[in-house]
């Protein structure tokens, strides 16, 4: 497959931006080769500057549900967009997306719009912080939440880890109020809570996680995490910018009844374009300015055309029967790749959480850091490359998630599977 123009751009981009990218997971580190450089997508599939076509699976990392340029995304957003672009003002516009997120969320009282999930997350542990009154945070290990800098913390060694920084740049400071615990397992939540009452503001977690892979809460754990905080006198922020409207209509919490205090928003939200979210209760989004003390502004929060693009796809989702189709085309393509590794003889793990699923290259199983990490890194980018030979597009690390779209077709699953039967043999 000729991928030529894709290589002289990416060389001009790296003499202008860092790396060529503007977002380290679209440099291919973790596979090697040069990044493909995509001209266009309809539906289920993208074409790349070279005329290649695939059968995408990233979908711009979760937020196309829809399928790529969705002919009523494209109008909603076409005729806003005639009326002007940013008015740095209210707009009735972002009234009606907040009915509709907070129709979609019990959990959430109050909402207020940003414009990504690293802002989402970085305001609700400022509101956490100020609402409590405490500094210190816990976040699982192999969980990411953006890039503000007491999220970009590593586990530290020892049972009571503080974290140490994971970027250049994040000071030590940061990081000691940072504490890490391990996914599906609330002993590691326990000791933290146990070694400093009265000083934890909240927990922050993906739900399902999916920054690692996506790895499912074993039973018990999420409502144990509920237990654990509320008697602790700590919020739980549950970080649905990947599961939100993902999973469900309502998002994780949904499907596995736990309400948290605060939910962090984004990717189909946006229906495609930049927006996130943070809300929860009221008494503690009462504490956010101008009602309050905690400060947090955005000159594009709630930017008309992002809340067009939000509306349309949202109401798409609450469309009797949508989610039981999508989940029935993912666990199809499920079945079909743990049966083409199977007949490989390949160890293969499939964690798969609705329409959100990852292969691991590991026999299993798989429920955290410590055994996502033990996965065949070279097996899978070996497995990558000769995808996106067959015109398959997946992510280009093997601890992402895939995302399959309602645009996904029988056919692009079929093919898929055959790719996959192909790359093994």
């Amino acid at each position: 497959m000729n991928r030529q123009r894709s290589e002289q751009l990416y060389d001009e981009a790296k003499e202008l931006i860092p790396g060529g990218v503007n977002s380290p997971a679209r440099s291919w580190g973790a596979v090697g080769g040069t990044p493909i450089f995509f001209a266009r997508g309809k539906g289920s599939h993208v074409w790349d500057v070279d005329g290649n076509e695939y059968i995408d699976y990233v979908g711009s990392w979760g937020p196309m549900i829809l399928g790529h340029a969705d002919d009523e995304v494209i109008n909603a957003v076409t005729e806003v967009a005639q009326s002007g672009t940013s008015f740095g003002a209210p707009t009735q516009a972002e009234s009606e997306m907040a009915s509709l997120v907070l129709d979609a969320y019990p959990s959430i009282d109050l909402i207020r719009f940003v414009s990504s999930g690293t802002e989402a997350g970085m305001s609700a542990l400022r509101l956490a912080r100020a609402f409590t009154g405490r500094d210190k945070i816990v976040k699982f290990e192999g969980g990411y939440h953006g890039h503000a800098d007491a999220l970009l913390v590593a586990a530290g060694s020892g049972a009571l880890a503080h974290g140490v920084p994971d970027s250049a740049g994040v000071t030590g400071s940061f990081a000691e109020d940072t504490l890490i615990a391990q996914f599906n397992d609330l002993d590691s939540i326990k000791v933290h809570l146990d070694a400093y009452p009265g000083e934890i503001a909240c927990v922050i977690a993906e739900p399902v996680a999916g920054n690692m892979g996506v790895v499912p809460p074993d039973p018990g754990f999420l409502e144990g995490l509920r237990n654990l905080t509320t008697q602790a006198g700590a919020l739980l922020i549950f970080d649905e910018v990947i599961t939100g409207f993902r999973v469900a209509l309502g998002g994780a919490q949904e499907r596995y009844g736990v309400a948290p205090d605060l939910t962090c928003l984004g990717k189909i939200i946006g229906g495609g374009l930049p927006v996130g979210a943070y809300g929860g209760r009221a008494d503690i989004m009462n504490v956010v300015s101008p009602l309050g003390p905690m400060y947090q502004a955005g000159t594009l929060s709630g930017n008309p055309v992002a809340m067009a693009a939000g509306i349309t796809t949202l109401r798409r989702l609450s469309a009797p029967g949508f989610y039981d189709d999508l989940e029935s085309k993912a666990a199809r393509l499920e079945a079909g790749l743990t049966a083409a590794f199977a007949e490989a003889e390949t160890p293969l793990t499939v964690n798969r959480v609705g329409s959100i699923l990852t292969m691991f290259f590991n026999a299993g199983p798989v429920n955290g850091w410590s055994s996502v990490s033990q996965s065949d890194k070279d097996g899978f980018t070996r497995f990558f490359h000769r995808m996106i030979d067959q015109g398959v597009y997946p992510p280009p690390s093997p601890f992402e998630a895939w995302f399959v779209s309602s645009a996904h077709t029988d056919e692009d699953i079929d093919r898929t599977i055959e790719a996959a039967r192909q790359a093994l043999s």
